[in-house]
Order: C-alpha cells, then sequence, then structure tokens
C-alpha cells in the first residue's frame, strides 16, 4: 500500500511528491520518527478538495508512525482523522480504538472495537480490547497495595526502561537509556532521540542510589544496547541489542561478561539459524538454567511470544511457553522471580492498554495461573520489565504520563500486611494469669511461643490465610484452647482473643447452665457451656473433676441435696454422652450447705455485694426483695473442682 500511496501522490501534488515517497521508504525501514515528520508535512499540504482521499491515507499512514513509537494520542486523532476524510480500510477502526484505550477512553474505544467487529467478526485482539476496556475501570476502582511512584533519580528528559537488579543483593540497578550521556552523536531514525546504551546506579556507603552513569567497559555502542538481565553469579549479562544498517533493525542477543567491574565487547548468543526474526527480552531462569526471551518466530501464537532455551545445551531444548501465557498479541519483557514464578507484560490478555504486567504462577498440574497486576501497576498506557529487589519491592517502566511516548522507570513497593492477634490471659475472676504460657500453631507450618505480660495481655504477627490453633496454660491452671482461621482478604486486620484458666486449687463455676424449675433437667441453653465443659475435659485429659451443683436458701435441707445431687449427675451424663470417661467425673450435690463467697468478678456484676461477703442465710435475710432473689441467683450454680490430675499417666 505504501508504494501505491507514494505513485498516486506524484500525481496529486507534483513535484512535491518525492517527499511522500520518502515518508514510505522511511517508514518501510522502520524509522517511524523520521517518517511521521514527512507524512506531517505532506498532511499539511493537502489543503484542496480534490486531495480529501490522499489526506486521509497520510493521516493513517501518520498514525501507525505515532501508534509504533507509543504516542497514543496523536495516533488516535491521526486515526480520526483517517475515517473523517473516508479512508477505506476498516483497521483504522480497530487502531483507533487501540488508541483511545491506551488513553483510558474505554467507553469510546468499546464503541470503535464493536464498529470493527462488525468488518471482521472473530477478531481476537478487539475482542480482548473490550474484555479488557470493560475491567479496567474495575480494577481503577479498586485499586490495590502497591505503591508505585516515578524513580526521579533514574529518569532523564528522553527515554529510560527495562530496569534489572545485579545479584541478590539488589545494590546494582541497570537499565537502558536514551539519555544525552549515550554512546555516540547519531539520532535513532525510530525514535529521534539518541541511541540507546546500558546505565547502571548502585548503592552507596551511606545507603543511597548514585547517579546514574553508562556501564564500564567495551560494552555500549553506537548501535541500541537494550533490556539486560544476569546469570545468578552476576558475571554473565544478556542484553537485546538493535544493530541497523540502512535496512530495518536486525534484534539479537548478546552476551557480556564482567571483569573487575567492567564489561566486555557483546557476542551474539546463537539461538536458531533463523535470521529473518527477532529475539528479545532476555531473561535468566532463577536457578541459571535457562533463557526466557521474546520472538516472532514461527511456531508460536502469534506477535511475539515467550520462549526459553537451555543455555549450556541448546539442542533440542527450545521450547515455546504455550497458549496459556501467548496469544495472538505481544508478550514481552519476561522476568523469572522463581522457578515456578513468571511475570512478563502483554497486549494480548484483558488489560488496561498497552502492555500490561501479569503474574503467572506454574501450578502442580503444570498449567499457568495468571492474574493482571491491576492498578496502579497497570495503566492505560504501557507498562513492563519489571524486577524484584528486597520483598514486595523493585521497579518497572512506563510511558504513563509522557505525552512523547517516552518510558520512564518507576519504583513500586507492596507494604507487609499487617496482621496479629492480640487478648488477655485472665482467671475466672478476671484476674491475670501469673506466667501464663501462650502457644499458636499454624497449618502453614508455623510454630509460636510466649509469656503473657504481668496484665496478661499477649500478642503474635499471623500470616493471611491461615488456620491456627492456641493454647494458654500455666501452673495451678487448666489448659484452654481456641482454634480460628485468619482473613484472606488484603488489608491489615486485628484478631482478639481472651483466654479465661480454670484455678485448680478452688471450685470454677460453670456459667449459663440452666434447669426447668424443681427438675434436674437441662434446658436446651445450657449446650454451649456444656460443650465447653466437655472440650476442657479433652484439652486436659489427665484431670479427674467433681461436679458440683448448689442450690439457694428456700427449701428444706433433705429436698435441696436431692435436687442437687440429680442436677449434678445431668451434667455428668452429658459429658459421658459427649464422649468423656465416666471414671473421670464425680457427681455430688451439696444443696445450700454451701453458699457463696463473693469474688472481684462477682462483685462486678452484682455491686450491692462486696468481696468476701458469704451469701448464707443469715445474711441474705437483711437484704431487700430484689438483694435476696439476686443473692439466690448467685448460689444457685454448678461448679466444677479438680480433684486429680493423674487420670491415665501410668
Amino acid at each position: 500500500m505504501a508504494a501505491l500511496l507514494g505513485a498516486l501522490a506524484l500525481g496529486a501534488i507534483g513535484c512535491k511528491g518525492a517527499k511522500l515517497t520518502d515518508a514510505d521508504e522511511a517508514y518501510d525501514r522502520g524509522e517511524y520518527n523520521d517518517a511521521a515528520v514527512i507524512y506531517r508535512k505532506v498532511y499539511n499540504k493537502l489543503t484542496k478538495r480534490e486531495d480529501r482521499w490522499l489526506r486521509g491515507e497520510v493521516a493513517y499512514m501518520m498514525g501507525l508512525c505515532y501508534r509504533k513509537l507509543g504516542q497514543s494520542s496523536r495516533a488516535s486523532a491521526a486515526f480520526q482523522n483517517a475515517i473523517r476524510y473516508e479512508y477505506e480500510d476498516s483497521m483504522a477502526l480497530f487502531y483507533l480504538a487501540e488508541a483511545q484505550q491506551h488513553e483510558g477512553r474505554y467507553a469510546e474505544a468499546i464503541e470503535n472495537y464493536n464498529a470493527f467487529l462488525e468488518y471482521v467478526p472473530d477478531h481476537y485482539q478487539s475482542q480482548i480490547g473490550i474484555r479488557g476496556c470493560q475491567l479496567a475501570p474495575e480494577w481503577k476502582r479498586e485499586g490495590s497495595r502497591y505503591i508505585v511512584k516515578q524513580a526521579k533519580l533514574f529518569n532523564s528528559r528522553r527515554a529510560d526502561f527495562a530496569p534489572m537488579f545485579l545479584g541478590a543483593e539488589a545494590d546494582q540497578l541497570y537499565f537502558t537509556s536514551s539519555r544525552e550521556q549515550a554512546t555516540g552523536d547519531a539520532r535513532s531514525e525510530i525514535t529521534g532521540t539518541k541511541k540507546s546504551d546500558v546505565f547502571f546506579s548502585k548503592i552507596d556507603d551511606k545507603g543511597k542510589w548514585s547517579r546514574p552513569a553508562p556501564v564500564e567497559g567495551e560494552l555500549n555502542t553506537e548501535w541500541d544496547e537494550g533490556m539486560t538481565a544476569f546469570t545468578p553469579d552476576g558475571t554473565t549479562m544478556y542484553l537485546a541489542k538493535a544493530i541497523r544498517k540502512n535496512a530495518p533493525s536486525s534484534i539479537d542477543i548478546y552476551t557480556s561478561s564482567r571483569s573487575e567491574a567492567k564489561w566486555s565487547a557483546a557476542q551474539k548468543f546463537e539461538i536458531t539459524a533463523d535470521t529473518l526474526s527477532a529475539y528479545c527480552d532476555p531473561a535468566v531462569s532463577a536457578d541459571g538454567a535457562w533463557l526466557y526471551f521474546s520472538s516472532d518466530m514461527p511456531g508460536g501464537q502469534g506477535g511475539k511470544d515467550l520462549w526459553r532455551i537451555n543455555i549450556k545445551d541448546k539442542h533440542g531444548t527450545l521450547q515455546n511457553l504455550g497458549e496459556q501465557i501467548n496469544t495472538p498479541g505481544d508478550e514481552r519483557f519476561p522476568y523469572c522471580r522463581t522457578d515456578s514464578i513468571l511475570y512478563f507484560a502483554s497486549d494480548g490478555h484483558p488489560g488496561m492498554g498497552g502492555l500490561d504486567l501479569y503474574k503467572a504462577v506454574l501450578q502442580p498440574s503444570g498449567k499457568w495461573y495468571i492474574e493482571n497486576m491491576g492498578s496502579p501497576m497497570n495503566s492505560p498506557f504501557d507498562d513492563f520489565g519489571i524486577t524484584y529487589g528486597k520483598g514486595e519491592s523493585g521497579y518497572f517502566s512506563s510511558n504513563r504520563g509522557d505525552a512523547r511516548g517516552y518510558d520512564h522507570i518507576f519504583s513500586f513497593e507492596k507494604p507487609e500486611l499487617k496482621v496479629w492477634i492480640s487478648g488477655f490471659v485472665l482467671d475466672k475472676d478476671d484476674e491475670p494469669v501469673p506466667n501464663a504460657i501462650i502457644r499458636i500453631v499454624g497449618d502453614d507450618g508455623s510454630n509460636q511461643k510466649s509469656v503473657a505480660k504481668p496484665d496478661g495481655s499477649f500478642r503474635f504477627d499471623l500470616q493471611r490465610g491461615v488456620s491456627y490453633v492456641m493454647l494458654a496454660g500455666a501452673d495451678g491452671y487448666l489448659n484452654s484452647k481456641q482454634e480460628f482461621e485468619s482473613d484472606i482478604e488484603e488489608a491489615d486486620a486485628e484478631y482478639n482473643v481472651d483466654f479465661i484458666l480454670a484455678a485448680m486449687n478452688k471450685p470454677q463455676v460453670i456459667e449459663n447452665i440452666f434447669y426447668d424449675y424443681d427438675k434436674a433437667s437441662l434446658r436446651d441453653e445450657s449446650k454451649q457451656a456444656l460443650d465447653e465443659m466437655v472440650q476442657v475435659m479433652k484439652d486436659n485429659p489427665h484431670i479427674i473433676i467433681e461436679m458440683a451443683a448448689h442450690t439457694d436458701r428456700i427449701g428444706s435441707d433433705r429436698y435441696n441435696n436431692a435436687l442437687s445431687e440429680r442436677r449434678a449427675q445431668s451434667v455428668v451424663d452429658y459429658l459421658i454422652k459427649n464422649g468423656i470417661a465416666r471414671d473421670r467425673l464425680k457427681p455430688q450435690g451439696y444443696g445450700k450447705s454451701r453458699p457463696k463467697t463473693v469474688t472481684k468478678r462477682i462483685e462486678k456484676l452484682y455491686p450491692q455485694f462486696h468481696e468476701g461477703d458469704v451469701l448464707n442465710e443469715e445474711f441474705i435475710d437483711k437484704l431487700s426483695d430484689e438483694d435476696k432473689a439476686a443473692a439466690d441467683q448467685v448460689n444457685r450454680r454448678t461448679e466444677f473442682q479438680v480433684i486429680s490430675t493423674s487420670y491415665d499417666m501410668y
């Protein structure tokens, strides 16, 4: 088409037509910046009515140039002009929708994707584009815990991209830049900036990053040096390199060796005998065995795919990563964080626009679980080239916020979630239990132990989505166990649990045990308290207890003794029915012979009584009718007391 366009232009604009031919030839060579400049000049000269059709074609070609340069707003305007001047190729609709998606104009993009689908109903990129436009507002609204900032120290007025840490210490950062300090004076015909070099920065003795500088040695040349990757020992660099000699650039992967902080001249890393395909975006696996890269070689899913090859034994090891990761779009910039976690950039999965960052986790089944990293890691613009340092932090590149389409380096951090559990270990009278020990075991293999503070308080850090078992105990007290599961929600969370330990040297009231009036049968609302008593017996398998029932002062001794005996037996029967051995339980009815002595806890519940008061008949007879009823209620109780701690010990 470009040749035809140039030929037609000769007749349309006379001797000026050579300029349009120059633009076509520059475009065919991949010199998009130079071609765009010429197309713009030609477009501005096409002012006559009879040139309207040609203006649409020039606008379309200009849009293609801006698309290649990542200048979405200019591309959008150019494709709109092409359509306005009735340019006949329906691809203008698709490219317009794509550019509008890059600008975050999702509703307009969906409209134009749908318009293009009327011409090409099964067009994959349009279908994915619509899905991305539908999801993007939701991703932006939901956000994430990532904090993203522009890394100003590493950025210049030109393009800076593809950051990569050297070594596990994450104290040296390499990246690619077309800043003015790059080698040579020549400008790239593709971008209009200087050809890119590899730069680096390192952390100094004060913990600050140094000002970026070109890498030392013979690595940087007059050609474009691109994305870097390193072997685990840090002695070998893999990098993309584009050599251009009056023809479209040939992009290949090269290697360089480090010696005394200097990098050697790059040597081509031969992957296949195919000289027509591009090989770029190198990444080394965590174990150093595999080189991952992006290529448009035959045998993929379409566009650029992610591949890998064994570094030491290339023969027969070349592998495409498959259709779960690769799409008819472009998959680029792989990054191997571990042997089962891969990050990459793609415009072929549903995304916010342009290249989005994705995380892929290899499952035991051999399948990949892939997720979009969401906002603010992704934007409507190109987001790519991620590297992780320590923890959940690192750098990536993006052309967001730059109308010229220049890439810049951004830092990211995912603050560690603060999930913890706290509480108190108290006795039945709400007093701190001295020297209480708390243990917490998670199904993730974690095992923590702590001694409660003098006030009985404790605290443990937790992980999300883990089931925990907690056990509290102290000398002279029965153990208490609780279970819970922390939430999977990505948010700070505090859980609270208190342990009430029963002392073994005195009777312990079982709260909320209810009987029908003048009967020994247990009421349904007693079940929770009785089930908790079952758990106490299971948590303390070596104790034998006396289960005692007490009545109030009303009625004869004989009547109350018999009633309390039956009630104590009812509780014992329930425990036996629920798995507690009969010989661990001794029922005892005391009737009204053991009036309750007021404790601190009882005083809190009934302020009219004071600690140490004995609620016998003589004391109660002096009370008001209301207080008499309260005292009788306190005396009507079910208690247990440990009488042995050696059950089944021998």
